[in-house]
């Protein structure tokens, strides 16, 4: 039984020095030295994508605020400078009218519609589930502040929410103390394109091209390439 949890353990990503640790309480506590369970370390060329269980590691490894952050990111498909930027419906600039938005984004899903402002300065809506949405709204500003993030002045932020640069650095140490590696919080929107592709396959969107075009729009981007790299 302590071999299997061993095992385990490693299969979640824990790094090699959490595993030495808990290899030697267990054998504190039982008096049993267990084999070494080696730590898995992604290929360099592996997908950027954690899994869900990876992702509650990392958030256990920061403070409340960023873990929110982090899980909004992860469910939301968010980048690290839109955090900064999240907002109601009806707050700052509505979605970005030059683009076309496919109907059926977020079918399947639940949840609280936000604004976020991104890359090239387009403003799409984002569905942050509804627990997480009741965790933001807990860190509502009383009132707006405008921050910079790498070299971006003027972002508009009205939650008390880490973001941007900040968020991402912390990120990335976040997941090398739980993991032993970082790919990056960039990595979380590789997990929501995949995690979100193989939900509508399961029988909401089994049109492939459909499929891609709906988590396209969700992520806020619009070219079949980039889509095929999150994927991967």
């Amino acid at each position: 039984m302590a071999q299997q949890y061993m095992s385990d353990r490693a299969a979640a990503g824990y790094s090699q020095k959490q595993l030495a640790s808990d290899r030697r309480a267990l054998y504190l506590l039982t008096g049993v030295e267990l084999p070494k369970a080696e730590a898995f370390y992604p290929p360099k060329n592996a997908s950027r994508a954690y899994t869900g269980a990876q992702v509650e590691l990392i958030t256990r490894h920061q403070t409340p605020a960023h873990a929110l952050a982090t899980r909004l990111a992860y469910t939301a498909g968010l980048r690290g400078q839109e955090l900064l930027t999240l907002r109601r419906e009806g707050e700052g600039d509505p979605p970005s009218k030059h683009r076309r938005w496919h109907p059926e984004r977020f079918i399947g899903r639940e949840g609280v519609l936000y604004l976020v402002t991104g890359k090239g300065g387009l403003t799409r809506e984002v569905l942050v589930p509804d627990e997480l949405a009741v965790a933001l709204e807990k860190r509502r500003l009383p009132f707006e502040r405008q921050v910079r993030d790498r070299g971006v002045n003027g972002l508009v932020q009205r939650y008390d929410l880490p973001g941007g640069n900040a968020w991402g650095s912390a990120f990335s140490a976040a997941s090398k103390r739980a993991l032993g590696f970082s790919r990056g919080g960039h990595g979380l929107r590789h997990s929501y394109a995949q995690e979100r592709m193989q939900e509508l396959a399961r029988g909401l969107c089994p049109d492939y091209q459909k499929a891609r075009e709906i988590v396209a729009g969700e992520l806020g981007h619009f070219r079949g390439a980039i889509t095929e790299k999150y994927l991967r």
